[in-house]
């Protein structure tokens, strides 16, 4: 049985998205955010504290968008993946961590300096710095997705959930108002897929049933200590 350890709406999203894409049965373990200040014993899990924890068997990973590859690879039947001898193949992985390390990164100082840090820590000259960064990452998304529903291979790959959970974040953060048509228009299909709107009622049942808050882990403030 593949374990997801994962909070609302945090990077873990991806794996529990690609899970549902997939088809596979799983165990949710909902923690409260961020876990390695509000639930220590987590610490025994990943001595990061961070999400996503996915273990299938004695295989244990905490990257998010390596989970998806890996996902993808092991169970996926090249359903969501692209091959090595795909001309394609090389664009794929550059968009699958496109998603987290361009994309994802700024956003988390937006995140720390904007909303987690301790108010005479936060800094508004960091969080508009790092707008402007992500902002300025889209344009290399816009031509790409101007008149095509995915980033490579002509269909739906890991690839999407990488960059497609790195728009839902800037959505939580009140940035999509600045999409262009097109980020907004693929932002959009994405959501209306089943598996996407599975996942999302997932984590929500989830939490719900071990007793922990459905705000979204991006909107949550948490307690400083």
């Amino acid at each position: 049985m593949i374990t997801l350890y994962h909070c609302v709406a945090a990077r873990s999203f991806r794996p529990l998205w690609a899970l549902e894409e997939l088809g596979l049965a799983y165990e949710l373990k909902m923690l409260p955010f961020p876990p390695r200040a509000l639930d220590r014993s987590y610490l025994a899990v990943n001595p990061l504290g961070t999400v996503p924890a996915l273990f299938d068997g004695e295989l244990r990973m905490t990257e998010s968008s390596a989970i998806c590859q890996y996902l993808g690879a092991r169970y996926g039947e090249g359903a969501f993946e692209v091959a090595p001898a795909d001309p394609a193949f090389g664009a794929y992985l550059n968009w699958l961590h496109f998603g987290e390390a361009t994309l994802t990164f700024p956003q988390t100082l937006i995140l720390r300096y904007g909303r987690f840090e301790a108010p005479e820590r936060q800094s508004p000259q960091v969080v508009a710095d790092y707008t402007r960064w992500f902002l300025g990452r889209l344009r290399t998304l816009e031509p790409v997705l101007d008149g095509q529903d995915a980033l490579c291979a002509g269909r739906f790959t890991m690839a999407d959930i990488s960059v497609g959970y790195a728009l839902l974040l800037a959505e939580y953060l009140g940035l999509a108002a600045e999409f262009p048509p097109a980020l907004a228009r693929y932002l959009a299909q994405l959501k209306a897929r089943p598996a996407f709107r599975r996942a999302q009622e997932a984590e929500a049942a989830a939490a719900q049933a071990q007793g922990l808050s459905s705000v979204p882990a991006p909107l949550s403030v948490p307690q400083q200590g």
